[in-house]
């Protein structure tokens, strides 16, 4: 999906004045920027803003696509510096509009009570196929240039334990398991750790509510988007080791699709939940 393997590269954001930053995407051949990539460029442009709290939860809104052409300005309003916890919003910005606005809340850290869902069985990830490998398991079915394409460097290292065909796609449950690392060292900044999970938090998440319908991405007519994405995360986390993303998708209606997600380590602690509503319509 981007031309890099170095998610810390990709992430980085330029200081151009207070509260106000610049990022760029990697022209990946993609008409629009990947919304996971603008997800973790305005939590990072946030974080430059709070130097001693850690984010617990986020919430963001896709409002129009983004242009990967272009570089996406991110203003960071400081909404409120509390005792314990602070809360920035933060605007993207490309051609004099938004793109996307994401509103976050950071915490000093403290002990309390705990509980968790336990984590799904799943097939250990060395076990499975990359991408790659399961595309070029299909032989003849793959046109030589989705092989090319898929074959381009990517930041993160996916393994799917039931992948959909993407050339006789069928119908398939909406609950599934993916696996995700980072491929290039992330370091132990819990801020680049946030913005990794929440970059990959979008890749591969809205395929669930296409499942039920035996859709994919390259279906005729498909229209497709992210519409709003939520992140809360529970803790620490080293995005370097493999993470289990357990999906499912409990409602699709009215041309948009619920899609939900926890991320796991893989000795089963959660360390994160999301929610995303997408669109979903295919035009006749």
């Amino acid at each position: 999906m981007q031309t890099t393997e170095t998610l810390a590269d990709i992430l980085d954001l330029e200081p151009i004045e207070v509260n106000l930053f610049r990022g760029v995407s990697p022209n990946d051949g993609f008409p629009r920027i990947f919304g996971g990539l603008v997800i973790a460029q305005a939590l990072l442009a946030a974080y430059r803003t709070v130097p001693d709290r850690v984010c617990h939860s986020l919430h963001a809104y896709f409002i129009r696509p983004g242009d990967v052409n272009a570089p996406v300005l991110y203003e960071v309003e400081r909404a409120r510096d509390g005792g314990t916890f602070t809360t920035r919003r933060v605007a993207a910005i490309q051609h004099g509009e938004q793109i996307f606005n994401l509103a976050c809340s950071f915490q000093t850290p403290e002990e309390g009570f705990e509980h968790q869902s336990e984590m799904p069985d799943a097939p250990d990830p060395e076990s499975l196929p990359t991408e790659i490998e399961y595309l070029e398991s299909l032989g003849d079915q793959i046109h030589p240039k989705m092989l090319a394409h898929a074959k381009k460097p990517r930041p993160v290292d996916v393994r799917w334990e039931d992948p959909q065909n993407p050339v006789t796609p069928v119908r398939k449950s909406g609950t599934k398991n993916v696996w995700m690392r980072a491929k290039a060292p992330l370091g132990d900044d819990i801020k680049m750790q946030q913005a990794a999970l929440a970059y990959a938090s979008d890749m591969a998440f809205m395929e669930s509510a296409l499942r039920p319908h035996g859709l994919i991405w390259t279906t005729p007519g498909l229209q497709g988007a992210s519409l709003d994405h939520a992140m809360w995360f529970h803790h620490p986390f080293d995005f370097n080791d493999w993470t289990l993303f357990a999906q499912d998708s409990p409602s699709a209606s009215q041309g948009r699709g619920l899609v939900r997600g926890q991320m796991f380590s893989r000795d089963g602690k959660l360390l994160a939940s999301v929610a995303q509503e997408c669109l979903m319509r295919v035009r006749k």
